[in-house]
């Protein structure tokens, strides 16, 4: 019972990630480039469970959840002000961005399911987030919500069982990395899509007396099942025919399954719009609790003081800005999980150095050689895709040519330099200690 209660309790990571952006951005990988991309969710399943469990282990071991720890080893003067201004202002930024997805997907899989305007759905979506927020009760919702989005999981699998791709072709896509021409921004965007940013610090704030056992088992299934979902979607959307669309995506699980198959997804598509919705704002607000209350001004962060609740309010109305434009979802969509991917060497850095200081882990705690090869591999992948499109739309912008792959892997290695120099300098304190 105690470890059902652990996958039930860390399902939450798994339906924050099962959002709007995850469908659509994996059936367009699906629709545009087969299955060429599935090495990418394969990838960011495994990275998103290493730092997943890395940072609810900061959180078990030393006391600190991550946003603590960064105030404790950032404390004062201008650097420790520039790293906490830089991780809010990224974590909000993505949230933000992610909530923009949120609200433009959920409206669509309400039009789909009622055809009822947009702009009225979008302000509805809206004022039930903001009302759950307000009086504090997102999570029971989130979590009932996240039984429809499970549901409508089950039937993107059994549509991908139905397709039944050549194992040859399937493998291989799954276990060797590529990148068609055009592929860069949709590849960035299923990363960021399934390891969130903001869900590595909303992880590390609600572990509570959790065992390790039980935290790693529960993070194990719920994100393993969140991955399979998402890759039996990126499947599914090989049989999208045309340009990708979510009635075409909609028509191809009628086709499949049957006609309750395409209602069925339009109310799951909502289902995970809302939920996200919901909790975009809250991981958003946890994150700066966490940065900046301290034993000394705990009532200014609680949950119902102004400055918790502002945070929270302006990322629910950036997407609900979004959302009221009407602007194009898909595209809006697979650009903000693409943004959430390019901050995520950010957050992965930063929570590299913390899981491998021994003074505030122990010798049992620090991160192992697994661990520690595959943070660096996120870090290391999500600088080089960053790379490649940040360089693309520059060079499109001041009508350069499009920089070559060895021009990219020689910039991103800059990068990584850049952003090693301070991993190498907590491993050294930690051989030290």
């Amino acid at each position: 019972m105690r470890r059902l209660s652990a996958i039930l309790f860390w399902s939450v990571i798994a339906a924050a990630f099962i959002g709007p952006g995850t469908v659509t951005t994996a059936a367009a990988a699906g629709a545009g480039f087969g299955l060429a991309l599935l090495w990418t969710l394969v990838f960011s399943t495994v990275a998103c469970l290493v730092l997943q469990e890395a940072s609810a282990r900061l959180t078990l071991v030393s006391g600190r959840d991550l946003g603590q720890a960064l105030r404790h080893r950032y404390p004062a003067g201008f650097t420790g002000t520039a790293v906490l201004l830089l991780v809010l202002g990224a974590i909000v930024l993505g949230c933000a961005a992610y909530e923009a997805g949120n609200i433009l997907g959920g409206v669509a899989g309400a039009v789909l399911a009622t055809g009822g305007s947009p702009k009225l759905l979008a302000l509805a979506s809206g004022a039930i987030a903001g009302l759950l927020l307000w009086f504090n009760k997102p999570r029971r919702i989130a979590h009932l919500l996240s039984i429809v989005v499970a549901v409508m999981g089950v039937a993107f699998l059994l549509t991908a069982w139905q397709l039944r791709p050549e194992l040859g072709e399937f493998l291989r896509g799954a276990l060797v990395p590529s990148l068609p021409t055009g592929s860069a921004l949709l590849a960035i965007g299923l990363v960021g899509t399934t390891v969130v940013p903001y869900n590595i610090f909303l992880g590390s704030g609600i572990v509570g007396g959790q065992s390790l056992g039980d935290l790693r088992l529960g993070l194990a299934v719920a994100v393993g099942l969140g991955g399979l979902i998402s890759m039996g979607v990126l499947v599914a959307g090989t049989a999208v025919e045309g340009e990708f669309a979510f009635e075409a995506l909609s028509l191809v699980l009628a086709e499949r399954l049957a006609p309750w198959a395409a209602s069925l997804f339009a109310v799951g598509l909502f289902g995970a719009g809302l939920s996200s919705a919901i909790t975009a704002p809250l991981a958003a607000a946890v994150t700066a609790r966490s940065l900046f209350q301290t034993d000394d001004n705990k009532e200014r962060w609680s949950e119902r003081s102004w400055r918790y609740r502002s945070v929270w309010l302006a990322v629910l109305l950036t997407g609900l800005g979004f959302g009221l434009s009407e602007v194009a979802p898909i595209p809006a969509i697979i650009l903000a999980q693409a943004l959430n991917g390019v901050l995520l060497p950010i957050v992965a850095a930063f929570l590299l150095l913390e899981v491998n200081d021994r003074r505030s882990m122990g010798k049992q705690g620090v991160n192992g050689v697994f661990s520690n090869t595959v943070m660096t591999l996120v870090v290391a992948v999500t600088v080089l895709l960053g790379t490649a499109n940040v360089a693309r739309a520059v060079a499109r912008t001041v009508g350069w040519p499009a920089p070559t792959h060895g021009t990219l892997l020689v910039v991103s290695a800059v990068v990584m330099i850049v952003v090693s120099v301070p991993v190498y300098q907590a491993f050294q304190r930690r051989r030290a200690a």
